[in-house]
């Protein structure tokens, strides 16, 4: 993993340069900066780091997940579909989306099996504490996910109680999905934070998994893949909620498919096939946003129609404070990168 990581971001405080992320970063369709030519033919690809890096895609695997369960017959409306895909922050709405696939499916909140936690969105965990309640599985962010899969086991006629097992039909069908999507085969399996199968990929098969399943609308209209895109798109506040950046993304790039993961992972495609993933080696959150911004305007997306240039510009801005007053910022390498 580390081998043939590079520079992803800087942090600066002041005239100094107080941290470095470093990790790997995959562009498909990217321009090169200094071509010449800023609207000539896009490069195939442009790397930073080791784009064949083995990782753990964490939540930004959920897109494949829900094709995965839109293939073996799950019927939401978008916004519950979206609501599938999602690393939610559990607002009201979230919830009540979350009981709706339940209960469409005849089951409620008892049948989930994802890990207890209290919402990710704090005016939620604060008004879920007021009413004297604790960490519950409808309330952490995979909630959605959970419920999803469990519809899929009922109309597919599978076995509730262990849809978790690594070997339960549900999880054969993700674990082929993924390697499908990402054309890479998984050679790792593990247990992700909210207890369901994770399954190993490269940052360059995560990309290539967000380019299939974003330009599923107008390669494939109607496909599972698709079906996912319009639904993560269309509703962003579903993926994430308020202050997430996934959310702001999708919402400020008609048509883009974002997805946050845990541990630094992110894969994003556009409508045309353009995409992205990077891995930052830390875990780190923080250059997230700095890093997503730079890939999206590297790949060209704020040229499209509809694009909100100025939300890109403020989600990409990140600030580092000191005494009250922002005194740095982190900053994408990227923005650096003439070739690769």
């Amino acid at each position: 993993m580390a081998r043939r990581a590079v520079e992803l971001a800087e942090v600066l405080r002041g005239d100094l340069v107080e941290s470095v992320h470093l990790g790997h970063l995959v562009l498909l369709g990217a321009t090169v900066a200094g071509s010449g030519d800023p609207d000539g033919p896009p490069a195939e690809e442009l790397v930073l780091g080791d784009a064949d890096a083995v990782v753990w895609p964490r939540s930004s695997v959920k897109p494949f997940q829900a094709a995965a369960m839109v293939r073996h017959g799950l019927d939401l409306p978008p916004r519950l579909l979206a609501l599938a895909a999602a690393s939610h922050g559990g607002e009201p709405a979230h919830l009540a989306g979350v009981r709706e696939i339940l209960a469409g499916a005849g089951l409620d909140e008892s049948s989930l099996q994802n890990t207890p936690d209290m919402p990710l969105h704090a005016p939620s965990a604060l008004a879920w504490q007021l009413e004297h309640r604790g960490p519950a599985s409808i309330t952490q962010n995979c909630s959605g996910k959970h419920a999803a899969m469990l519809a899929t086991c009922v109309v597919a006629g599978w076995d509730t109680s262990t849809y978790l097992e690594p070997d339960h039909p549900l999880q054969v069908a993700v674990r082929r999905a993924v390697a499908e999507l990402t054309d890479v085969p998984v050679d790792h399996a593990t247990v992700d934070g909210c207890g369901a199968p994770l399954f190993s990929t490269t940052v360059r098969g995560l990309a290539r998994g967000f380019a299939r399943i974003a330009s599923a609308p107008s390669r494939a209209p109607g496909s599972p893949e698709a079906q996912v895109a319009v639904a993560m798109s269309a509703f962003p506040e579903m993926v994430g909620g308020q202050g997430r950046d996934a959310t702001i993304a999708m919402r400020a790039v008609p048509g883009l498919v974002a997805k946050d993961g845990a541990d630094g992972v992110y894969g994003a495609g556009l409508p045309d096939g353009r995409a992205l993933a990077f891995k930052v080696l830390d875990g780190a959150s923080r250059p997230r946003p700095a890093l997503l911004v730079a890939a999206l305007r590297r790949l060209r997306a704020d040229s499209l129609p509809g694009v909100d240039g100025a939300a890109l510009d403020d989600l990409g801005d990140v600030p580092v404070h000191g005494g009250g007053r922002t005194v740095g910022a982190v900053r994408a390498v990227l923005d650096q990168v003439a070739d690769a």
